[in-house]
């Protein structure tokens, strides 16, 4: 008995350790101009341009998620043909996203807002294959 509670409570914490990493993380755009801010060193007016575009850029992607769980709830998978298209508008918006930055952000920021984005594309693809 003295044996099985210590087993049972480890149990517990590991249960409720991979629950808690479960848990969907809502980013919102004060926190990502924030961030923004602080590693590209924007100026008043700059948070002031890119704002909207975060708001668009989350709008957006909050839509597509929804897209894409209606369309597994309904049993449904994406063609190739519609994945292929998904990509191609994502491609699009992510350089209709890169012109207008680099129409805010002065030369170094744009720089460093490029390898930023690139190093977080990088991240994202390691997490993919895990």
């Amino acid at each position: 008995m003295k044996k099985i509670i210590p087993i049972l409570l480890l149990v517990f914490a590991f249960a409720f350790n991979i629950q808690a990493q479960r848990k969907e993380r809502k980013v919102s755009v004060e926190q990502v101009l924030k961030k923004m801010t602080k590693e590209l060193n924007l100026t008043k007016a700059q948070q002031s341009e890119i704002k909207p575009l975060l708001v668009a850029q989350i709008a957006d992607r909050k839509a597509m998620n929804k897209k894409r769980i209606a369309m597994r709830e309904a049993g449904e998978r994406p063609t190739k043909e519609m994945r292929i298209q998904f990509q191609k508008d994502r491609i699009k918006k992510e350089t209709a996203m890169h012109k207008k930055m680099a129409a805010i952000l002065n030369k170094e920021q744009f720089k460093k807002f490029k390898t930023i984005a690139k190093a977080k594309k990088e991240k994202g693809k390691k997490r993919k294959l895990q």
